[in-house]
């Protein structure tokens, strides 16, 4: 039996990938700042899968000490804690020095930072039982800069990837250590993020997205762009494409 923690699982991505997972057989420690939508959550997914076993807590990923102690509540409930999914994120921000560095400051404070509290606490979870997957949720926006409203919030995905590959670089070569490193750049998929952008070019919807998302968890893979159709080709072509084609193309 799995066990699962995912964090941001509210709403969006986060709580999609719990129904997905459950439905999977897995047991899931559920943790977001709104706990009334993580109760009707674990109901909902606790009535279709009477088996499973769904712990909710309240964490703000921006608190430091609360990420450690819910970290390690829910291992020390569960008993072991098989993966963790970093997922919980913020979408706001506004063009640099347009007045907003509050907007961007809380961007890259909750992606960046805060994302790294949860892989401390994750691998220290990890390395003491010899083995898990840690699970980071980036996105097509970390393979170039971006502009607008989306300066920050791509930069902080960059940040978060790369902080992700060094971590499975240094589990290389490590037999003693059986800990995977997955990083998962998804595309266009709506979500509670994103439900005020309209008429996007290759949006797809949460269920059908989240679904390309959770096969590559499971598949344990080093890194995946969801769903592979367009974006492991657009991957490509927004890494070497001069910036002004880019910016056409996203």
């Amino acid at each position: 039996m799995t066990t699962t923690l995912i964090t941001g699982a509210s709403s969006g991505l986060g709580s999609e990938m719990a129904r997905q997972l459950a439905a999977r057989g897995e047991d899931l420690g559920l943790c977001a700042r709104r706990t009334e939508r993580l109760e009707e959550l674990r109901t909902e997914i606790t009535t279709a899968y009477p088996e499973r076993t769904v712990s909710i807590a309240a964490l703000d990923v921006t608190d430091d000490e609360a990420v450690f102690r819910v970290f390690r509540a829910f291992r020390d409930e569960f008993g072991t804690i098989d993966r963790v999914v970093v997922n919980a994120g913020l979408g706001k921000g506004a063009p640099i020095g347009k007045g907003r560095y509050d907007a961007n400051k809380a961007t890259a404070m909750t992606n960046f930072v805060a994302a790294l509290a949860q892989c401390e606490a994750a691998m220290e979870i990890f390395r003491e039982q010899r083995y898990g997957h840690l699970v980071m949720i980036s996105s097509m926006s970390a393979f170039r800069g971006m502009p607008g409203a989306m300066t920050t919030y791509a930069a902080t995905k960059a940040g978060v990837a790369a902080l992700t590959e060094g971590i499975r670089h240094e589990m290389v070569g490590k037999p003693d250590l059986d800990i995977d490193v997955s990083v998962l750049y998804p595309g266009y998929i709506r979500s509670e993020m994103n439900e005020h952008v309209k008429n996007t070019p290759f949006m797809v919807d949460t269920e059908t997205g989240v679904a390309a998302m959770v096969a590559a968890i499971e598949k344990r893979t080093a890194h995946a762009r969801v769903p592979s159709w367009p974006w492991k080709p657009m991957g490509t072509a927004m890494r070497h494409l001069p910036l002004p084609l880019v910016r056409r193309l996203t």
